[in-house]
């Protein structure tokens, strides 16, 4: 991928914690669910404190207004494309580059987040993703997008495409954090696992007691 240098100091990132998801397979808004003893959304937020010196919480919940208090709260602009919707309601809102973390991840940490704006930045790229072992091999709900682009971004969404991944690879200017350089950050199996069904969580809370 080419890249360009930033050609002049860029504004720290808003830290955005995503929670726009209905939480089908999990039965109660999932983040709000407690992992070693912090509830998921605590979690997250403790880490996007660290590299981020605002927050913001995407949510279309109506009662997601109390769920982080002293945390603004905005709902997707074009809903019904999933974490990508809550992504562009972010860039919307703030014009500026954003740190996004799914509020079911609770492993996330601050320097990993520091590090993909960091690398964003100097990349002048329009996105910075961590690889993973997933099928997409990468983590859009965990990455730092620029404003440049939420024009592509808003017209995936208008085409009916939710597909994170899909339209990551698709930015004119997108950056990946190979694995070797997440883990130094810890396991990325660890840092990226996302609780999606109550297994998932045992599965966390098992995480959570054992060796980081």
């Amino acid at each position: 991928m080419p890249s360009r240098a930033a050609a002049h100091p860029v504004a720290p990132p808003v830290g955005v914690i995503l929670a726009g998801g209905a939480s089908s397979r999990f039965g109660s808004p999932k983040g709000l669910a407690r992992v070693g003893g912090a509830r998921m959304i605590d979690r997250v937020a403790h880490a996007l404190r660290e590299a981020a010196p605002e927050l913001l919480l995407v949510a279309n919940d109506p009662a997601a207004a109390d769920w982080l208090p002293g945390v603004p709260r905005i709902a997707d602009r074009l809903p019904g494309g999933g974490g990508l919707s809550g992504v562009h309601a972010a860039l919307a809102h703030t014009r500026r580059h954003v740190v996004v973390v799914a509020w079911d991840m609770p492993f996330v940490t601050g320097p990993l987040l520091r590090a993909l704006w960091q690398r964003c930045t100097d990349a002048g790229a329009d996105a910075c993703y961590p690889e993973n072992a997933s099928p997409a091999g990468m983590e859009p709900f965990c990455a730092c997008y620029a404003p440049s682009s939420m024009g592509a971004i808003e017209a995936a969404l208008r085409a009916g495409e939710a597909g994170g991944a899909r339209v990551a690879r698709a930015l004119p200017r997108p950056l990946w954090m190979p694995a070797a350089d997440v883990r130094p950050f810890g396991d990325p199996a660890r840092l990226l696992f996302s609780v999606n069904t109550p297994a998932d969580l045992a599965h966390a809370e098992a995480m959570a007691a054992g060796p980081m």
